[in-house]
């Protein structure tokens, strides 16, 4: 799997690296609340199912999703981003600091911390509120956030920036993030916002999703109903992509379409999803940047490193909430196309 001739010895090996690796993740960090409940009647008041909550949970979101994600695989995990000084901020710094990662470089502000909430009955997910102040990062806190990577930079073996166009992720820092990679010589993969029109630049691997890639493009949508290596519209995104960010690789995430890797001078590669059920798409890709990034750092090539990120995706697409893949599920399918 890892290539379409690997043995799955090779996987085991690129696998079993990822758990002396460190990794920084940089952006928008949440909190995800889930509310559990049951539905037996419509509202009489509007149109509306009427839940009736059996229970609450909470997990890191965005930034600290991807952080997460990481955990499974390495204890050498640290995130950078912003909370609030509320309830919120304090839970979600609570469980990233129970699931062992560092956060010591998450900044705390005045806006309140982001948070998402999803009510969910009969296994489907009904409605999900949001509540986020966008806020860009401020000079002063801007500094701060740079002797942070200042610091743990160069004990890093790469770093991840998810941006999720919340704010925290702003053309100086990306600037300074980009900086002390190339100078310390580290893997830098990028989960970029199109919204945001930060300029990236030589990053190792670049992965937006199908929306995003077109959007950046400055290309109108496109509805993916063609086979991908004859999606015309999809090929272009990608090839004016390259262009602009001049990335090592560039991961284009398709949904139920799996996924384009784009390198170098190598035609354009197809990976079918490898989900067998999809139940929650919740941060598939915060669990594909995580293994991309893990696998180019553990020796993979970049065509390796792709399919297992899509191998991790179809894990947890077939998980309801915002889940996470382990070394042991990967291994289950290293035999997979």
């Amino acid at each position: 799997m890892p290539d379409a001739g690997a043995s799955a010895g090779r996987w085991r090996e690129i696998v079993a690296a990822f758990a002396s690796r460190r990794v920084l993740v940089v952006g928008d960090v949440m909190l995800d609340e889930y509310i559990w409940g049951r539905v037996s009647r419509i509202s009489p008041e509007a149109p509306v199912p009427v839940v009736q909550v059996t229970g609450e949970s909470y997990y890191p979101g965005g930034a600290a999703n991807v952080a997460r994600n990481l955990r499974e695989f390495t204890p050498h995990v640290a995130v950078m981003g912003m909370v609030g000084t509320g309830a919120h901020g304090g839970r979600l710094l609570a469980l990233l600091g129970e699931a062992g990662i560092d956060t010591s470089a998450v900044l705390r502000g005045a806006a309140p911390t982001i948070v998402k909430s999803r009510i969910i009955a009969r296994h489907q997910q009904v409605v999900r509120v949001d509540r986020e102040s966008r806020q860009p990062l401020t000079a002063a806190q801007t500094a701060e956030a740079a002797g942070h990577l200042d610091r743990l930079v160069p004990a890093a073996d790469a770093l991840i920036v998810a941006d999720y166009g919340k704010g925290f992720v702003t053309q100086p820092l990306a600037d300074h993030i980009s900086e002390a990679a190339r100078r310390h010589g580290k893997v830098l993969t990028v989960d970029p916002h199109p919204h945001t029109s930060i300029a990236w630049s030589g990053a190792t691997a670049m992965k937006p999703n199908r929306a995003e890639a077109f959007l950046a493009a400055g290309l109108p949508p496109s509805d993916p109903v063609l086979p991908v290596l004859a999606d015309g519209a999809l090929l272009e995104a990608g090839r004016r992509l390259r262009l602009l960010w001049n990335p090592g690789s560039l991961l284009i995430t398709l949904g139920e379409q799996g996924m384009l890797l784009l390198e170098g001078e190598a035609p354009p590669c197809h990976l079918p999803t490898c989900a067998k059920d999809i139940f929650d798409v919740s941060g598939a890709g915060d669990t594909a940047i995580a293994v991309l990034t893990l696998a180019l750092t553990s020796g993979a090539t970049a065509a390796e490193a792709a399919r297992l990120a899509n191998r991790a995706s179809g894990i947890v697409v077939g998980k309801l909430g915002t889940a996470t893949a382990t070394a042991a599920e990967l291994e289950t399918g290293w035999m997979a196309p």
